[in-house]
């Protein structure tokens, strides 16, 4: 049996399903394999270079080494030779969610629910006299 990936180029299909960035991206993961996919996300396809991000430095340096093994990889899955390279690059610290510092200070529209501050405060001095 032949991958679909071989035979979607020789059918006449609509430009998104053989859209070659596409493809890359959806044939990374079985030509890297578990281990490698689990560790790297693929960006985008810049003319025939894949870029590739990475966890780290030293995912990078490994990478690197087997450059032309995921090539390979890669040409066979798509059943073409157009990714001529793997540019992998470390991926940026990803910042988790930050937690406020102290509450949010009450302010007159929230006691009033008035929106303008000048007729807030006014409606709190009324009040204070009429009491």
């Amino acid at each position: 049996m032949e991958p679909a990936g071989r035979l979607i180029p020789k059918m006449n299909l609509p430009g998104e399903v053989n859209d070659r960035e596409i493809r890359a991206r959806a044939a990374w993961n079985r030509a890297a394999g578990k281990k490698i996919a689990a560790h790297t996300r693929v960006l985008s396809l810049v003319r025939e270079t894949l870029v590739v991000e990475v966890e780290d430095m030293v995912w990078q340096h490994q990478l690197n080494t087997l450059r032309h093994f995921m090539i390979r990889n890669l040409a066979k899955v798509l059943g073409e030779f157009y990714v001529k390279d793997v540019d992998f690059r470390p991926m940026p610290k990803r910042r988790g969610p930050q937690v406020a510092e102290s509450a949010r200070p009450a302010t007159a529209s929230d006691r009033t629910g008035i929106e303008d501050p000048v007729m807030s405060l006014l409606y709190e001095q009324s009040i204070r006299k009429a009491v």
